[in-house]
C-alpha cells in the first residue's frame, strides 16, 4: 500500500443532512453488515476485487488489499432533518425495509436523533404539503435566520458532533431533497468572497440551503459529497474553498436507477455505431423525493441532471450522421401507491444500416433506496479514503457514482459508465502504488 496515505484509524462520521428513505436504508444496511446479519450487496468498497499489475504480476485483489480503506466498525452516524423522527421511526415511516431487517438495530438507530435543519421552503415546496402525508408541526429547524447565521450554527453542530462521539474525520453528505434549480450567479457564486458577502447580506434568492451546509462543512475540514442535483459545490466559489481548505468534494445526483441504465446502454450504439432518433424517458414514484420533484422549479433541476448523460456519450459532433438532433424528453410524475419502489420506463428509437428504425423498451421496476445505499457507502468511504490521501477539489473519479459527474469549468465530464469505472480503477491502482494502467478514450 501507499505509506503516504494516512491509515484509517480510528472513527469515521458520517453527518446526513436528511434523515429520509435513503440515508435510513444507508444507515440500517451498515449497521445490519458490521453484526453480520446483512450483506451490504452493490458495494465496491465491500464486494470489489480488481486487477493490479500485468503479465506474471498480475493478481486479483479485494479493494481494502489495496488502499487502507475505514472500517464499517468504526462509523458513527449522525444527521440534520426537518423532520424530529430519529433514525428508527424514519426507517418504519418510510416503509422501504422490513421490520425483520430493521428490529435488530433499533437501539443504535433509536440514537440517531437528528439536529435542527436549515430549512427554506422556497428550495422544497412540497415538502410541508399536507396533499402528500404528514407536515410536521412546528417544523424541525433552525430559527428563520441568515445565511451568516445558519453556516455558524451548521459548524457548532459539527464541531459538538465530532467531540461527542470522539470522531478523527467527518464526512458530510447530502441526502436529502432536490432543491429548486439555482441558476449560478458570478457576483455569489463565482467567488469565496462574495458567496460569503452574500451569506452576510442574507441572499435567499441565490444561496440555496444545501451551499450553507457545503460550505460550514468545508470550514470545519470535513468533505462534502453532494447526493442530489442541487447546484452546490459545482460552482466556483466552493472550488476555491475547496483547494483553500485542502478538501475533496463530490457530485453531483446518485447514479441509480434509470440513468445507470442509460450510462450503460447508450455506448453499446456508440461503439456498434447505430443511430439514435429520440430516447423518451418517464418515471413513476411515491417517496419524498417524488413528492418534492412533482413541483416544475425542483424537477427542472432533476431534469438537468438526467438530460446530460445521453449528450456526452452521443457526441453529435463527431457522428452528426448518427446523433444529430436526438430527441431526448424526460418525465418524473409523483405516484403515491408506488412509494419507494420507483419504475421506469425507456423507449429508445434506434436506426442502422442504411437508415432503417427499430425501437427498444426498457422497463425497470426497482428500489430507489436500495440501490442508493451502497453508492452513499461507496462514496463516503472513498471520499474518506481521498481525504486521508492529500486530494483535493473535485473528485473525478468517483464520477462512477453520480448522475452528473462535476469538473471544472473547462473540462468534459465522463457519463460513459464503463469509462468510468475504469477510471475509478485507475485511481485506486496509483493510490495503492500500483500502475494506472487502463487507457480511457
Amino acid at each position: 500500500m501507499n505509506d503516504a496515505i494516512q491509515p484509517a484509524t480510528g472513527r469515521l462520521g458520517i453527518l446526513s443532512v436528511g434523515l429520509g428513505a435513503v440515508a435510513t436504508t444507508f444507515i440500517t444496511g451498515t449497521l445490519m453488515a458490521r453484526k453480520g446479519l446483512a450483506k451490504p450487496v452493490g458495494s465496491f468498497t465491500q464486494f470489489g476485487k480488481m486487477r493490479v499489475g500485468r503479465g506474471d504480476a498480475k493478481r486479483y485483489l479485494p479493494v481494502g488489499e489495496i488502499v487502507p480503506m475505514a472500517s464499517l466498525n468504526d462509523i458513527v452516524f449522525g444527521a440534520w432533518d426537518v423532520f424530529k423522527d430519529n433514525a428508527y421511526e424514519s426507517a418504519k415511516f418510510c416503509k422501504v425495509l422490513k421490520d425483520s431487517d430493521i428490529e435488530p438495530v433499533r437501539t443504535e438507530l433509536e440514537a440517531i436523533v437528528p439536529m435542527k435543519a436549515c430549512f427554506d421552503a422556497d428550495y422544497a415546496h412540497n415538502l410541508m404539503d399536507a396533499r402528500f402525508g404528514r407536515v410536521p408541526d412546528p417544523v424541525w429547524a433552525m430559527a428563520d435566520d441568515t445565511r451568516w447565521n445558519w453556516a455558524q450554527n451548521l459548524r457548532s453542530d459539527i464541531r459538538r458532533f465530532k467531540k461527542e462521539n470522539h470522531c478523527d474525520r467527518v464526512i458530510v453528505f447530502w441526502i436529502a431533497s432536490t432543491e429548486a434549480y439555482t441558476p449560478r450567479n458570478e457576483m455569489v457564486h463565482g467567488t469565496l468572497a462574495g458567496f460569503e458577502a452574500a451569506m452576510k447580506a442574507d441572499d435567499r434568492k441565490h444561496l440555496a440551503p444545501s451551499m450553507i451546509y457545503a460550505y460550514a462543512a468545508l470550514m470545519e475540514g470535513c468533505p462534502f459529497i453532494m447526493g442530489a442535483p442541487n447546484v452546490c459545490v459545482d460552482i466556483p466559489a466552493m472550488f476555491e474553498l475547496s483547494a483553500k481548505q485542502g478538501l475533496p468534494i463530490v457530485g453531483k445526483d446518485f447514479k441509480s436507477g434509470q440513468t445507470m441504465m442509460k450510462t450503460a446502454m447508450a455506448p453499446i450504439f456508440a461503439t456498434r455505431l447505430l443511430g439514435v432518433e429520440g430516447w423518451f424517458s418517464t418515471n413513476i414514484l411515491g417517496n419524498r423525493d417524488g413528492q418534492v420533484i412533482e413541483h416544475p422549479d425542483n424537477f427542472e433541476t432533476k431534469r438537468i441532471s438526467k438530460a446530460s448523460s445521453i449528450e456526452w456519450i452521443l457526441d453529435a459532433e463527431q457522428q452528426p450522421d448518427l446523433y444529430s438532433g436526438i430527441s431526448h424528453e424526460i418525465k418524473i410524475n409523483y405516484y403515491k401507491p408506488r412509494g419507494d419502489n420507483k419504475e421506469s420506463w425507456d423507449n429508445i428509437d434506434i436506426f442502422g444500416w442504411m437508415g432503417y428504425p427499430m425501437q427498444i423498451k426498457v422497463n425497470f421496476l426497482c428500489r430507489d433506496s436500495i440501490l442508493a445505499a451502497p453508492i452513499c457507502l461507496d462514496l463516503a468511504l472513498f471520499t474518506d479514503l481521498a481525504l486521508r490521501a492529500g486530494l483535493c477539489g473535485v473528485q473525478e473519479w468517483l464520477s462512477f457514482y453520480v448522475k452528473k459527474p462535476m469538473t471544472y469549468d473547462d473540462g468534459a465530464p465522463v457519463h460513459d459508465l464503463f469509462q468510468q469505472f475504469a477510471m475509478l480503477k485507475n485511481e485506486i491502482r496509483l493510490l495503492g502504488g500500483y500502475e494506472a494502467d487502463q487507457e480511457l478514450d
